[in-house]
């Protein structure tokens, strides 16, 4: 796993974390990410999905797995 340039996943301020919102439906994480959200990254930007949005696509999300994941 990689962190962004000139940042890590832990550090920062308050201000320079940016509130997490589902990248599909919108809606906004109650805190830091919760740990039924789902990280994707694709084409090297992360992305965040909600439990609501992760389970109705999970067969598409498995679909792009490589057979040695599953």
């Amino acid at each position: 796993m990689t962190s962004p340039p000139g940042g890590s996943d832990q550090g920062g301020s308050t201000a320079e974390r940016r509130r997490l919102v589902c990248a599909r439906c919108g809606t906004p994480a109650d805190g830091p990410q919760p740990v039924i959200w789902t990280c994707s990254v694709e084409n090297g930007i992360r992305q965040y999905f909600c439990d609501a949005c992760s389970r109705e696509n999970l067969r598409a999300i498995e679909g792009r797995l490589d057979s040695a994941w599953w």
